[in-house]
C-alpha cells in the first residue's frame, strides 16, 4: 500500500512540476467536498462525492495559499512514507507551525488539507501514514499476518488476548491467514464486548467480535468491510436503542457524509441486529425519556436518504412517538443469575434467528 501511495503522490508532484516547467500557472482540480456535492449513490448504497470539482491554483491569493498548503501536506506525506514514520492530525498541525509562509493558524486548516489530499489521491490518509486516534477492539476466530514494514510475517491470533486486540491501520490492512468464523458481530460498547467474550459468544455463533467504542473509526470500518467482502462473513451490528446507536449502525452500512470522498469503507450488506426502538416495549426493559437533543437527531435522520427503507422509517417513528430510549445494559434487569446474561443468552440468539443468521 505504501508503494501505491508514493507513486500517487509522485504523480501529483510531477503534474505541478510539469506545469511550472511549461511556464504555466500551476493549478490542480480537487473534488468538491461541499455538502451540495455529497450525494447518496443508490448503486453502492453509500455517500459519495458528485462530479463537481474546484480549481485551486495561483490565480489569486486565496488559491495560492490553499495550493501551497496542500502541496506541503503532500510533501510531508511522502516523507512519512519514505522514512517509515507516522503522524497524527495533531502532529501535522504543530509541524506546520514551523513553516511560517503557510500562514496556518488552527488545526482545522491542516485537517482540511489532509481531507483534500485524500480526495485528490483517492486513498485514505492511513495509506500515507497520517493516522487517526483509533477506537476499536477485535476478538475471535481468525489469524492475521501484518504487512507493516518491520513487522512483515508477524502473526496475531485474535483469540490470544482475553480483552481483544486493538484495531488500528496495521490490523485493518493485515493479511487474513486462516479463519473458521461464520459471522461478524459489531458491538457499540466495550463493556458489552468483554461480556460477550466471557459468555463465549464467539464459540456459540462462530463470531468475530468487533467493538467500536461508539461511532466506529475508519480502521474498524475497513476491517469490517474486508471481513465481509474477502471472507464472505455476514455482519450484524449491536447498539443502544437510541437515535445515536441507529446512526452508528448506518455509518457502518452506508458510510458517512464526512468520508464521502473515500470509497470502500462501508458494508452495505451489514444488518442492524438491534437494540431496536420497537424492542424496548417488546422485551419490557427499563428505558429513559428522550431529551431535546435526541428529538433533534430523530428529525435529522428523517431527512437522511440512508433511512428511507420502511424498517428504518418505522424505528424512527417509534423513537419519535414513544419518546423512549434504552441502553444495552438495560437487559441486565432480565438476568436470572450472575454470569448468565439475558443479552447474550436470550436476546442475541433470538435476534440472530429473526434475521435468519442461525
Amino acid at each position: 500500500m505504501s508503494r501505491v501511495a508514493i507513486r500517487t503522490l509522485s504523480r501529483l508532484g510531477s503534474n505541478i512540476y510539469n506545469q511550472i516547467a511549461a511556464i504555466e500557472v500551476p493549478s490542480i482540480k480537487i473534488p468538491s467536498r461541499s455538502t451540495d456535492n455529497i450525494v447518496f449513490d443508490e448503486e453502492s448504497q453509500q455517500y459519495v462525492l458528485g462530479s463537481r470539482k474546484i480549481s485551486r491554483g495561483f490565480t489569486n491569493v486565496r488559491g495560492a495559499k490553499g495550493l501551497t498548503q496542500l502541496l506541503w501536506t503532500g510533501y510531508v506525506a511522502n516523507e512519512l512514507l519514505r522514512n517509515d514514520q507516522v503522524s497524527t492530525l495533531r502532529d501535522l498541525y504543530y509541524t506546520s507551525l514551523n513553516e511560517k509562509s503557510l500562514e496556518i493558524s488552527e488545526q482545522a486548516e491542516t485537517d482540511a488539507q489532509v481531507e483534500d489530499l485524500e480526495a485528490v489521491l483517492g486513498i485514505p490518509r492511513e495509506t500515507f501514514n497520517v493516522i487517526p486516534h483509533d477506537r476499536g477492539t477485535a476478538f475471535g476466530k481468525i489469524v492475521l499476518e501484518y504487512n507493516v514494514r518491520g513487522f512483515e510475517g508477524n502473526r496475531v491470533d485474535l483469540m490470544s488476548h482475553p480483552d481483544g486486540v486493538s484495531v488500528g491501520p496495521g490490523l485493518a490492512q493485515a493479511h487474513f491467514v486462516s479463519s473458521d468464523a461464520r459471522m461478524v458481530l459489531v458491538i457499540e460498547k466495550h463493556a458489552i464486548f468483554i461480556q460477550m467474550i466471557r459468555e463465549k459468544v464467539h464459540e456459540k455463533f462462530g463470531a468475530i467480535l468487533i467493538e467500536t467504542g461508539g461511532q466506529s473509526s475508519r480502521a474498524a470500518r475497513i476491517l469490517i468491510r474486508r471481513l465481509n467482502k474477502e471472507l464472505g462473513l455476514p455482519v450484524y451490528i449491536l447498539t443502544d436503542a437510541d437515535p445515536w446507536g441507529m446512526h452508528i449502525a448506518l455509518v457502518i452500512i452506508s458510510g458517512s457524509a464526512k468520508s464521502a470522498h473515500i470509497r470502500d469503507i462501508a458494508t452495505p450488506s451489514a444488518k442492524w441486529l438491534g437494540f431496536w426502538a420497537t424492542d424496548i416495549e417488546k422485551y419490557d426493559v427499563p428505558s429513559l425519556a428522550m431529551g431535546d437533543i435526541d428529538y433533534k437527531r430523530v428529525e435529522e435522520l428523517k431527512v437522511d436518504p440512508r433511512y428511507k427503507e420502511r424498517f428504518f422509517r418505522h424505528q424512527i417513528e417509534c423513537f419519535r412517538r414513544k419518546g423512549r430510549k434504552a441502553e444495552l445494559e438495560a437487559f441486565s434487569s432480565k438476568n436470572k443469575a450472575i454470569g448468565v446474561t439475558f443479552l447474550a443468552n436470550t436476546y442475541l440468539p433470538q435476534k440472530l434467528k429473526q434475521l435468519k443468521a442461525i
